[in-house]
């Protein structure tokens, strides 16, 4: 009879996504993963069968709580279109901030991994592009909503303001990685907005 788990998954595999976020894939050991977790090796491995199945479920969950986050920003009907974009922005901004080490930024667990592996692991590209495309279906629907409102202006194509707002805060991330400071983030932001009326 197997022996039962004495931990809390949930918990663990919370632990495991923040080291992945801070270290990314390659550089995170399965001794990192030890020590974030409070996890023996077999412990790990019982579990979680092996680091990249650690880490693809941890990029889930990560996809999960922050994209269900950023969308329900969005899709609040109650709040003019552009106003959702703002919002977004402004959370995008303070998570930023909230997450900074040294004068610097985690970014973003998805554009970090966007950057590292995408190109090379079919199954994590698959994770990112359904996350992407449930991000632009929203982004799409926002910007058509501002249009009926009037207060998106822009002559180019919902799908192409989609993909600029997807663009700006994947650049705001690795900005602030890089150390720009609040105040030219939020430049950004008042730039990607102007854009939206033109």
């Amino acid at each position: 009879m197997a022996r039962p788990r004495t931990f809390d998954e949930d918990r663990a595999l919370d632990a495991a996504m923040r080291a992945f976020w801070v270290n990314g894939y390659e550089a995170t050991s399965t001794q990192d993963l030890c020590e974030a977790t409070g996890l023996g090796r077999s412990s790990i491995y019982n579990t979680f069968s092996s680091k990249h199945d650690l880490f693809t479920r941890s990029l889930a969950r990560y996809i999960d709580t922050m994209t269900t986050a950023q969308l329900a920003i969005l899709e609040d009907d109650e709040r003019p279109a552009v106003e959702r974009i703002r919002a977004l922005f402004a959370k995008v901004v303070d998570d930023e901030f909230a997450n900074r080490r040294d004068g610097r930024s985690q970014g973003c667990l998805t554009v970090n991994t966007t950057v590292e592996l995408a190109g090379r692991d079919p199954e994590v590209a698959r994770t990112l592009e359904r996350d992407l495309e449930r991000r632009l279906a929203s982004f799409r629907a926002v910007v058509e909503a501002g249009r009926r409102d009037g207060d998106i202006t822009s002559t180019r194509d919902a799908d192409s303001l989609a993909r600029f707002l997807n663009a700006v805060i994947g650049g705001m991330r690795v900005s602030a990685q890089g150390g720009a400071d609040r105040a030219a983030l939020e430049a950004v932001v008042d730039t990607a907005m102007d854009a939206l009326a033109r």
